[in-house]
């Protein structure tokens, strides 16, 4: 990394506001779905089975993820975690999710 470029590291999130991490958190995970998207939308639009099994494993998996991400609520609820670690909570579903997706799609 370049000298006039190392200034612009992002600091600790450590060190912010909770909510604040968890807002970059979400943007970066939202900035690696795009990505994801993308490379769906290749896969399907070059049709063929690979194609067809794509869009179904999409709705799918949207659904399982949707599932997931509800138990998650709900045992935070019952826990009574606090909002911010039940938000963190589902957003991990979500980022397990789009991570494996990024690393089956990008081979």
């Amino acid at each position: 990394m370049s000298a006039a470029v190392s200034h612009l590291q992002m600091p600790n999130p450590r060190l912010w506001n909770p909510w604040l991490a968890l807002s970059a958190q979400a943007a970066l995970v939202a900035w690696e779905a795009q990505r994801v998207i993308a490379l769906r939308l290749m896969r399907i639009a070059a049709g063929g089975a690979r194609g067809r099994t794509e869009a179904q494993r999409m709705v799918t998996e949207k659904i399982a993820a949707a599932a997931e991400a509800q138990s998650a609520v709900a045992a935070s609820v019952i826990t009574g975690s606090s909002g911010r670690r039940t938000a963190k909570k589902v957003l991990g579903v979500y980022h397990k999710r789009v991570r494996a997706n990024r690393r089956r799609l990008s081979r």
